[in-house]
């Protein structure tokens, strides 16, 4: 009985780790449209440093459609600029639908 214990207790560990490990693997699915909010920035802004970025999250628009939103510091001639990129598409092909910046000075 406590060698079946034993075995079990082995098994469980190694399915665990090899889930967490294929877990750590996976991109996240919304990493391809911050590349893409990215290279909208950098263009929109070339010579500028990007303070900071944050994925801010996502929102059903349909069945299949998502938006996610990123969320951009930049620094405009020593001035900060905060900037929402939009992105949405769709979950069943992949493709971006439309991209939105929002620029908010102050």
């Amino acid at each position: 009985m406590k060698r079946l214990l034993f075995v079990f207790i082995i098994i469980s560990l190694f399915m665990g780790a090899w889930t967490l490990s294929a877990a750590a693997r996976e991109k996240p699915d919304y990493e391809k449209y911050g590349r893409i909010a990215t290279a909208v920035v950098k263009e929109d802004f070339p010579g500028e440093d990007v303070v900071e970025y944050q994925y801010t999250g996502r929102q059903k628009v349909s069945a299949s459609d998502v938006t996610d939103s990123f969320t951009f510091q930049v620094n405009e001639a020593g001035k900060p600029v905060t900037l929402i990129v939009k992105v949405t598409h769709s979950l069943d092909n992949k493709r971006t639908l439309s991209l939105t910046v929002e620029e908010k000075r102050g």
